[in-house]
Order: C-alpha cells, then sequence, then structure tokens
C-alpha cells in the first residue's frame, strides 16, 4: 500500500489524473468508479485532459435501489452528469436501482464484472471505513449484493437529499471479493472526518469491522490523501 500526502484535494486529484493517465497509456480498458464528492476533482481532471476513453468500458461500485437512472439522486445521474457527457466510455456499466428481481440483478452484474476484469479500480471510503456500500462486517469474499445502509452512511448521504428520511436505506454494490480482483486500485480520502477511517485501514488490523483494512492485503494500492485526513497516521 503506497500513501501519498498532498496538501489539499485538488493537489491530490492531479496525483489521481497521474495514475490513470499511466493506466491509459499502459493499455487499461475497464475503468471501475466511484461516486459522491470525493472523486469529483479527479474527475474534473479527466475531463480537463486529452485522455481517450471512447474504446474503455466503465463499470461502478453502486446504485440506490429504488431510484430510477433518471432521478437528479441516483448515480447514473451523477456519473452522466460529472463524467459520461463530457468524456464518453464506449460502454458504461451501473447497477439497475430499479431491477424487478434483485437476485438476477445481481448475477447480472457480477457477471459484467467477470466478463470485463477491471484494470484500475477507483475508491472512496466512509467515515466507518466502508468501500462502495460494503459496510461494517460484510464478509471479504462477498461479490454484488444488496447491502442495508448503516445509520451513519444515510446521515453521510443525507446532505445530497432535501430530507433525511428521502434518502435510500439500500443499494446494490460491487463486493469487496470483486473489488479485490482489481489488478490496480486508487483510494482517494479528504478532509479531517475521514481521518480516522485512513488510519484504521492503513495502520490497524484487516478486520470485517474496518472493511477498508482489507487493502493492505491488495498488491498495488495507492491511497491518495490530504493533509487533513492524513493527519491521524503515526508514520
Amino acid at each position: 500500500m503506497k500513501v501519498i500526502v498532498k496538501k489539499d484535494q485538488q493537489k491530490a486529484s492531479v496525483e489521481g489524473y497521474k495514475i490513470f493517465k499511466e493506466a491509459v497509456q499502459s493499455g487499461a480498458k475497464v475503468f471501475g468508479l466511484a461516486t459522491g464528492s470525493t472523486p469529483l476533482t479527479t474527475y474534473d481532471e479527466l475531463v480537463k485532459s486529452d485522455l481517450d476513453f471512447s474504446d474503455s468500458i466503465s463499470i461502478n461500485l453502486d446504485e440506490y435501489v429504488g431510484i430510477s437512472p433518471d432521478n437528479d439522486q441516483s448515480y447514473k445521474y451523477f456519473m452522466n452528469k460529472y463524467l459520461f457527457s463530457k468524456k464518453p466510455f464506449k460502454k458504461s456499466y451501473l447497477p439497475d436501482g430499479l431491477a424487478k428481481d434483485p437476485k438476477e440483478e445481481i448475477k447480472r452484474y457480477d457477471r459484467v464484472i467477470a466478463e470485463h476484469p477491471i484494470d484500475l479500480q477507483l475508491l472512496g471510503i466512509g467515515r466507518n471505513g466502508h468501500i462502495g456500500f460494503n459496510e461494517p462486517g460484510t464478509p471479504f469474499d462477498l461479490e454484488t449484493h444488496v447491502a442495508d445502509l448503516t445509520d451513519s452512511t444515510i446521515e453521510a448521504n443525507a446532505r445530497f437529499f432535501e430530507h433525511v428520511e428521502d434518502v435510500p436505506k439500500q443499494a446494490y454494490s460491487m463486493g469487496i471479493g470483486s473489488i479485490m480482483k482489481s489488478k490496480k486500485i486508487i483510494l482517494e480520502a479528504f478532509g479531517a472526518n475521514k481521518a480516522d477511517a485512513v488510519a484504521k485501514m492503513v495502520e490497524g488490523p484487516v478486520t470485517e469491522d474496518v472493511p477498508a483494512s482489507v487493502l493492505q492485503k491488495h498488491p498495488d494500492v495507492v491511497v491518495l490523501l490530504d493533509e487533513a485526513a492524513a493527519s491521524k497516521l503515526s508514520k
């Protein structure tokens, strides 16, 4: 696990862009993508660049259950707004939040990931150490699943909704077992509210209580932090 600390989110995101650029130049074709405020500045760097993803595939980590793709709080809407409309991919996969049969949707998404092994996976981290919507206690070998969101995750996502009760309580999520099959992983974390989770991920024991800690066992992980998120690391 390589940890890079920059003064602020913008400078760290430039490092994220450089990793994407190196991956593209090395022939990477499948990119695992994340949503939320954390990757936005990296997506801005990608949009400003001359990188071409028109022959590449993207596979998103997750999507809320019960929200349509055209809902402005869906992750499909988010990705279209901040990346796909400006930097199109040949094909972009997300879970279907309105799937009538969750078990079949889980099987479909596992097939997508199996048929398109991820070259570079971008992650954020929740304040409770989750990656994707793999909440504390999620088995490390689990693949795509419907996750029940914890109260802390619902609270963290409430800022995107008019009322906290509007936040979905479940989401489809790529599993930790799927994430760990990615050839290379970037995890970004910014702000003092992520410092505890970052310290546990990097320096704590590998435990399902801190899902991101499993990344210690991956052979190629780069952790990009601003100074605030790195503030509780001992090294």
